[in-house]
């Protein structure tokens, strides 16, 4: 796991540099807005919307904006959204999973389409690389809430399946369905975490050269800029030298 979570890390740090403000608004209010649409719009008793919330706390986005967001969802002219998730392949043959939710399928795919095939790499069928990924529930808490002894054994204990704990913080792993129940019992511990949702787990991460590196670091940049595109995830792994560069 340590490619995913470098990657992770990388464009943790990177988004935090070069994401627009109202961009990074803009999508996590719209992930708020179609979760309250599909659920309760109480984050207590839905799930999804808990977990953007979260995100968009995460993110230092306004209460106003959270509170505005989850309105929405009771409008009459509130856009309706697909869920959309595209496959396909970077350069170096990495696997790339990329979820949208857009009010145009045809726009979103030509869009994403292109940038594959600029990359160097190409879209393909649903399901062609999703099969080297596991789909499970990841909750984040900050290093300071506990040591790393006590979040695993806490974590092991509400049903977690993985704990890797860093200073950069703890990473909590656990079966897709269990994710709101582990979430409940950790909460119970450490109080709300820094974020929790469900994400794609690479099964393995493949190496690449530096300059396979830079060109599927791009590629991704280029993906998380396009409005409709919510998550991306691959499983590359840098080298110790592009990633110093690339923190720089």
């Amino acid at each position: 796991m340590a490619g995913h979570s470098q990657f992770k890390n990388i464009m943790h740090r990177k988004g935090r540099q070069d994401a627009m403000r109202s961009k990074l608004f803009s999508k996590l209010a719209r992930e708020i807005t179609v979760s309250a649409k599909m659920g309760l719009p109480d984050p207590n008793m839905n799930a999804r919307l808990r977990a953007a919330i979260l995100a968009a706390r995460a993110e230092n986005m306004p209460k106003d904006n959270i509170d505005r967001a989850i309105k929405k969802a009771a409008g009459a002219d509130t856009e309706n959204y697909d869920e959309i998730r595209y496959e396909g392949y970077g350069p170096g043959g990495v696997a790339v999973i990329v979820e949208a939710l857009t009010d145009n399928r045809n726009r979103t795919a030509s869009e994403v389409r292109s940038y594959f095939t600029k990359s160097g790499g190409n879209l393909a069928e649903t399901g062609a690389v999703s099969f080297m990924f596991d789909r499970v529930g990841r909750i984040e808490y900050a290093a300071n809430k506990a040591d790393a002894d006590t979040m695993m054994e806490a974590a092991i204990e509400a049903g977690a399946d993985d704990v890797t704990s860093s200073e950069d913080g703890h990473e909590v792993i656990c079966a897709a369905e269990q994710l709101a129940e582990v979430q409940r019992a950790l909460e119970q511990k450490f109080g709300e975490p820094s974020k929790a949702a469900l994400v794609w787990r690479p099964q393995n991460s493949v190496a690449v050269d530096d300059e396979t590196g830079e060109k599927l670091m791009r590629l991704v940049e280029t993906l998380e800029d396009n409005d409709d595109v919510q998550t991306v995830t691959a499983n590359f792994e840098l080298s110790d030298a592009l990633l110093a560069k690339l923190s720089a």
